[in-house]
């Protein structure tokens, strides 16, 4: 079985399974190559529903992890999206397919390698629309924002003022919050103020920086 088909397979689980709802989510997971994104000596291991090692104490998130943040994100074209931790470029590179036509993708890594890493990961799958910054991302991109759609992938232990404040009217920020056994928080901002809906436990590294834990 070559990794096309290996892929398409992974995407049926994870609808049979009910964790895959979006048609255009799924769509998007069967064009990603998700080999590119993990380390040489464990392409074998792509299209495992598992979190995979990628370094410096990182991981590019289980698949259906991936599915149920992008899901809930509720992404359309044209949106200017900030991801904080990069780790592999996957997550961006799904990102970045589902706010085609004219959207934007930034996203931050605090570890250098592993940004100069998804930068070349995701030039290989054509993410043109991407753009790495090496950074403390727990500040956010002030400068860039505001953002429709924020999306964490490590463990914030709150919800970090600087990225709640770049969120544009109608907004969503998307976080896990807790230490490394957390909650996933869906934060939208209305008119009135912050609506928190909490969708469930899952289990992300920590975030490091100012607004997260030391680095």
């Amino acid at each position: 079985m070559d990794q096309a088909e290996r892929r398409a397979q992974l995407i049926a689980h994870l609808e049979e399974r009910g964790t895959l709802h979006s048609q255009r989510v799924a769509q998007v997971m069967r064009a990603v190559p998700r080999e590119l994104f993990v380390p040489r000596y464990l392409t074998h291991r792509a299209y495992e529903d598992a979190p995979i090692p990628i370094g410096h104490g990182q991981t590019i998130s289980a698949p259906h992890m991936v599915a149920i943040m992008t899901e809930a994100l509720e992404l359309g074209p044209g949106q200017r999206v900030l991801e904080v931790g990069t780790g592999s470029g996957y997550q961006a590179a799904i990102l970045s397919r589902l706010v085609e036509p004219g959207g934007r993708v930034a996203t931050v890594e605090r570890i250098g390698q592993l940004a100069e890493r998804a930068r070349s990961a995701l030039l290989s799958c054509g993410a043109a629309n991407v753009t790495v910054f090496h950074d403390d991302g727990s500040r956010g991109r002030p400068a860039a924002g505001p953002f429709d759609r924020i999306v964490v992938t490590a463990a914030a232990p709150r919800l970090p003022p600087p990225l709640l404040e770049q969120v544009a009217p109608g907004g969503i920020l998307l976080a896990p919050v807790g230490a490394r056994a957390c909650d996933l928080i869906r934060a939208r901002r209305t008119a009135t103020g912050w609506k928190e809906e909490n969708l469930g436990a899952c289990a992300f590294v920590p975030l490091k920086g100012e607004f997260g834990q030391p680095a």
